[in-house]
């Protein structure tokens, strides 16, 4: 996969504010204020800030955590996953195999068959609806 780099600059040219600091400073928007928190909307959702494909819209669900939650990945090549230690927790970070953009993070604490939650920042996505 060819990767994206731009400058801080090129990325503040196509990027909101809360994108640019959500993808670019790993910054998490506050519970139930990012977009994308309804359900039943069939699309797919892209990274924000290069377009990679990341979540189907079927392995979305509600976690009441306040943020979009998926159950898996649409391509594994496209989440990256890196170990985050900041804030006195260790978690794993996802971001964007592509752009390397911050998306947030996965538990295993999701429904089955995989268990797992990705909890992802509202403003690192768009959504290609159907």
């Amino acid at each position: 996969m060819d990767k994206v780099k731009k400058t801080d600059a090129e990325w503040r040219t196509t990027l909101s504010p809360e994108q640019f600091n959500i993808l670019r400073n790993h910054a998490t928007e506050r519970p139930f204020t990012g977009p994308h928190q309804e359900l039943g909307i069939a699309g797919t959702y892209v990274c924000a800030g290069c377009g990679l494909p990341l979540f189907e819209s079927a392995s979305k669900f509600d976690a009441g955590c306040g943020w979009p939650s998926f159950s898996e990945k649409l391509d594994p090549e496209n989440v990256a996953e890196t170990v985050d230690k900041t804030h006195g927790m260790v978690r794993t970070e996802v971001h964007c195999a592509r752009c390397d953009g911050h998306l947030g993070h996965v538990f295993d604490d999701g429904p089955q068959p995989t268990g797992l939650r990705y909890c992802i920042n509202g403003h690192s996505l768009k959504l290609a609806k159907k």
